[in-house]
């Protein structure tokens, strides 16, 4: 397959750094922004992305299909590509590249290939590409030499050897560490703050857990902008350690964690948008302050 021309659904967050990644090695991107927030329309201006002003058009013109969207939208936007394929008989790989549970994987390929198309399973561990960096775009099933090629233009792409879901898999046990712990940090710090403990838990973090203090300054102030999408995808974990035959109760726990955060007015803000200047305590007071307006960590 010659790739020249890749479709981004959709270009946000981590959509739009890709497809500025691969527009700066020289192909042509496209998307298309029928119905996208105006925020989504400016982070594919910025990155150079083309709009197409149809679905059909957009497998018309691609050579491959990078699915990068809120984990509750996968099946949809997959039997509208699937359709769109049916309809114009194009020869198109699609890259489902969201954190999905594996089975959900398998259950997507043949909507796929029963259209006429090639399915990759592609899974995005790490941050949004900047400058000297890629995350890992791991790939699994029968086309992933097809998607590996993307090494070639500015991607780290990790091929592993395994059917379809493989790559999910990996995602799902990668986004259970990180996305859980944050989770878990938040609500006990919480917990420490509505108990007006904050204080002496920290000089004990501070002394025994520095590595995981830091960690929580660093990433919790972040966590409240991204936590509505980040629910759909530990329900997907959850789905995963279920089919399993373990317990899906922990993640159940952790989507709803996410769920309240996003309910909150810090919820509300956008990556763009957020305080950069909140502390992690700070974030956490306002947190408790939702669940329990009388706490006004004031003197604490």
């Amino acid at each position: 397959m010659t790739i020249n021309t890749v479709a981004i659904l959709s270009p946000g967050d981590m959509g739009h750094a890709v497809g500025q990644r691969l527009r700066e090695h020289e192909l042509d991107v496209v998307t298309c922004l029928d119905g996208r927030s105006d925020r989504t329309r400016e982070l594919a201006s910025k990155a150079g992305i083309r709009d197409v002003p149809t679905m059909r058009e957009l497998v018309e013109q691609s050579d491959l299909i990078m699915s990068m969207t809120v984990s509750a939208a996968v099946p949809g936007l997959c039997r509208q590509v699937a359709d769109a394929i049916s309809v114009t008989g194009a020869d198109v790989l699609f890259a489902e590249c969201n954190a999905i549970a594996p089975q959900l994987a398998e259950e997507l390929e043949p909507v796929i290939t029963g259209a006429g198309g090639r399915f990759v399973d592609v899974s995005i561990i790490g941050g949004p590409p900047r400058p000297g960096y890629s995350p890992h775009f791991y790939a699994s099933g029968g086309n992933a030499a097809e998607f590996d090629r993307l090494n070639d233009y500015g991607l780290t792409v990790l091929k592993l050897d395994g059917p379809v879901g493989q790559a999910s898999g990996i995602k799902m046990c990668y986004a259970a560490m990180t996305k859980g712990s944050w989770a878990l940090y938040t609500e006990l710090l919480m917990a420490a703050e509505l108990m007006g403990l904050t204080e002496p838990l920290l000089a004990e973090f501070q002394s025994g857990q520095q590595a995981v203090l830091q960690r929580m300054e660093r990433t919790i102030p972040t966590v409240p902008p991204r936590s509505r999408r980040w629910v759909s995808e530990m329900e997907e974990i959850r789905d995963t350690f279920a089919h399993l035959g373990m317990t899906p109760k922990l993640f159940e726990g952790v989507a709803e964690m996410y769920e309240f955060i996003g309910s909150t007015p810090l919820g509300e803000e956008s990556p763009e948008s957020r305080d950069r200047d909140r502390t992690f305590t700070e974030t956490i007071r306002q947190l408790a302050q939702s669940l329990r307006p009388d706490i006004d960590g004031s003197d604490r």
